[in-house]
């Protein structure tokens, strides 16, 4: 079983800052890439950050590069995104999320949320002033 607990969510003007954690347990050796994304309400579930772990290379979608930085404390298990001048329209639920070692390179590069297999339970980041 794996499990993710997610942490650092919260309220924060525009402009702002706020760091995400996902602390994954159980079997995560396993894991090929991670995933950030988010849900706004009334929208779908899209793509924000992935890391494939079996090369390191890390992909943002066009909204948040140069923004948000993901990176992962391997010894902690533990996944993070730094986000940095927060706009309104980053305002929604977050979740963090693992796909397996066999996902293709590709969908790990392009987000695809069906490659992912275990989903944090998610946290609210609201921007506004």
């Amino acid at each position: 079983q794996v499990q993710f607990v997610e942490s650092g969510g919260g309220l924060v003007q525009p402009g702002g800052s706020l760091r995400l954690s996902c602390a994954a347990s159980g079997l995560t050796s396993h894991f090929g890439g991670i995933g950030w994304f988010r849900q706004a309400p009334g929208k779908e579930r899209e793509g924000v950050s992935s890391m494939d772990l079996r090369d390191g290379k890390i992909y943002y979608v066009d909204s948040v590069k140069g923004r948000f930085t993901m990176s992962v404390d391997n010894a902690k298990n533990t996944g993070y995104l730094q986000m940095n001048s927060l706009k309104p329209e980053d305002t929604a639920v977050y979740y963090c999320a693992a796909a397996n070692d066999a996902t293709p390179r590709l969908y790990i590069a392009n987000m695809r949320i069906r490659s992912y297999d275990y989903w944090g339970q998610g946290t609210q980041v609201t921007v506004s002033s």
